[in-house]
């Protein structure tokens, strides 16, 4: 019989998509930030992140960015910006952790640029997914847990579009992922890991995927803006 051992791990990883954050600086450059605290309802999101970070204040003073989902292929090109930061006087936390400050992130990663539709910051040309968004609200986040080393915040974003390669879709509907093709790039534990194949058939998915988007039955297109 297996028993299961109480423990006090120092991270709480235990296996999110990665996900490429693009902002627009104060000086009109564009910062891109990697992070795995993330998740999505309907068309909203809430991100998990450093209160003190330059995407953080990007998105105060912006409330715009693009999510570029990263597929596991672009995993070098993540780990490049690992160690990286937009903020030029470094906070101790950062110093600790060996952060060095890069002002052209895109470069330093070997990323492309690419032109939004609807908000200032590039999409990542080379992410497969690419959700261009706006800042709904900010907030403190974990103020009471003793056990968060630094300041946090909880970004709520909504989605206003979203650009996806055409070799993920479905046909014939062109609007829904097959995540039989979807392979994003996992941070599991601070390592780096994917998806394998499907492992049975979801009872859940025998529900129709419309039934998930009632706004669909009144308008054919996808809402773009809030």
């Amino acid at each position: 019989m297996t028993t299961h051992r109480t423990i006090e791990p120092a991270i709480h990883y235990w296996g999110t998509p990665v996900v490429l954050i693009s902002t627009r600086n104060e000086d009109g450059s564009a910062n891109l930030a990697p992070m795995s605290s993330a998740w999505w309802l309907g068309w909203s999101c809430m991100l998990g992140l450093d209160a003190s970070s330059r995407t953080t204040e990007n998105l105060r003073r912006t409330g715009a960015c693009v999510l570029n989902l990263a597929s596991a292929n672009l995993v070098s090109a993540v780990d490049r910006l690992a160690l990286l930061t937009g903020t030029p006087q470094l906070p101790l936390h950062k110093r600790f952790l060996g952060y060095r400050h890069e002002a052209d992130k895109f470069t330093a990663a070997g990323l492309t640029p690419q032109a939004s539709d609807v908000v200032a910051p590039p999409r990542v040309q080379e992410c497969q997914v690419q959700m261009e968004a706006q800042v709904v609200d900010i907030r403190p986040f974990a103020a009471r847990d003793a056990r968060m080393p630094v300041g946090a915040c909880m970004v709520e974003l909504q989605l206003l579009k979203v650009h996806v390669a055409p070799d993920l879709l479905q046909e014939p509907d062109g609007h829904r992922i097959d995540p039989d093709r979807w392979k994003p790039l996992i941070m599991s534990f601070r390592q780096f890991h994917s998806v394998g194949e499907r492992l049975q058939p979801s009872r859940l998915a025998t529900v129709p995927e419309e039934a998930y988007a009632p706004w669909r039955r009144s308008s054919p297109a996808a809402p773009t803006q809030g």
